[in-house]
């Protein structure tokens, strides 16, 4: 009988083969995002040092969301990790989707991060 893998176990598969190509340095970090059920979540990694540079999600205080799962709070999260990426000089990152489709909540944050001033 044929068992067919989670969607979840498919994902980091081709966040595995996304990761052979992406690579944060420290003058162009990489922007990784996860989404779950409730929250979505962003980070500016550089993977040289293996450091988290910055990070916002939808369960910051900053926030104060109502829905951490839709569309209008992964633009907030975008904005806000643009911002605290400003703070520290970094202008121009690497996107890593984390083996989503760039689509809804995930375009919503990249298309957010871009207008508050990060260049990829």
């Amino acid at each position: 009988m044929i068992t067919k893998k989670s969607r979840n176990e498919t994902r980091k598969v081709r966040h595995l083969r996304i990761r052979k190509n992406i690579s944060g340095t420290p003058s162009v970090p990489r922007l990784a995002v996860f989404k779950s059920n409730a929250n979505i979540y962003a980070q500016v990694i550089d993977d040289v040092a293996g450091v988290t540079l910055v990070s916002a999600s939808s369960i910051d205080k900053e926030l104060k969301l109502a829905n951490g799962s839709n569309i209008e709070a992964a633009k907030q999260v975008g904005a806000l990790v643009a911002k605290r990426a400003k703070e520290k000089n970094i202008e121009s990152i690497v996107f890593d989707r984390g083996g989503y489709l760039y689509h809804g909540r995930i375009k919503a944050l990249a298309d957010a991060a871009r207008e508050a001033g990060l260049k990829f």
